[in-house]
């Protein structure tokens, strides 16, 4: 090869490491264009520095080796276009994240003066379409959506039409030791045939103390931690879960701002 770069020399036009040139090489994201026999050392040609500055630009931006390569080997423009299009949705949907994770450290590190506003509720049992499980804390958010899920097609399916917004139970276990009962549910006015995970079952009445969280579940911990302050200052909880009431989530909205969900934490009988 005449225009025989050696790895040292593609490494440095590319500025990607012999480290990472190896690695791309077994891969098989980035093959030398010759390999001696003898000696094993790479070459590469200059046709293949465009492909190495394509590759280190989709890897600045995270994109998997695999995803890598299936852009590589797209074959058309479209579907090229796709896989990329595909990856910049994720990368916006993480930096959403990271911007309500940043919005929430902001208001702890700054706390609102405004007291929470707490309601006393008597809650009557209701009888639902759920699903009950036990799992485990760090899988709560992806459980809770895949159930919800399951439950609202389980009920469309049948159909049953929903008597009130769907909910969850939260047992203090799941909190306290990472691990426990979970409940999510949506209230019908007859029972559902068990299919899967879900089955009828009855939510428990309670009384509750109840305060309304605004916007996304990423700070939900705040409110969490108001309402819980307020429960133990006037001496009023009990054992029993914790429950969410969705009343606007990401079936109504996607916007995260507009989200509100009832928190009510079970409290001694106060009303006669």
């Amino acid at each position: 090869m005449s225009d025989a770069l050696t790895i040292g020399d593609f490494s440095l036009i590319t500025h990607l490491s012999i480290k990472t040139l190896r690695h791309y090489h077994q891969v098989g994201l980035l093959e030398p264009a010759e390999v001696d026999a003898s000696t094993g050392y790479r070459y590469y040609c200059v046709e293949q520095i465009p492909t190495a500055q394509i590759i280190q630009r989709f890897r600045d931006l995270n994109m998997p080796v695999d995803e890598v390569k299936a852009v590589l080997a797209a074959p058309d423009l479209d579907t090229r276009n796709a896989l990329i299009a595909a990856h910049l949705r994720r990368l916006e949907d993480e930096l959403e994240q990271t911007r309500q994770l940043v919005t929430s450290l902001r208001d702890l590190l700054e706390p609102s003066t405004t007291p929470i506003s707490v309601e006393h509720r008597m809650v009557s049992a209701t009888l639902a379409a759920g699903i009950h499980e036990v799992v485990d804390l760090s899988d709560l958010l992806f459980w809770y959506h895949g159930a919800l899920g399951e439950l609202y097609a389980t009920v469309a399916v049948q159909g049953l039409q929903p008597s009130g917004p769907s909910g969850g139970l939260f047992s203090s276990e799941l909190f306290q030791y990472e691990r426990g009962e979970a409940t999510v549910f949506v209230p019908v006015s007859h029972d559902v045939q068990v299919v899967g995970r879900v089955s009828s079952l009855v939510v428990p009445g309670a009384e509750l103390a109840i305060t309304v969280h605004c916007g996304p579940h990423t700070n939900i911990n705040a409110t969490y931690g108001a309402l819980g302050a307020y429960v133990s200052k006037h001496a009023l909880a009990v054992a029993g879960p914790v429950r969410e009431y969705y009343l606007v989530d990401a079936r109504n909205t996607s916007d995260a701002t507009q989200w509100r969900t009832e928190i009510g934490w079970p409290i001694f009988q106060t009303s006669k």
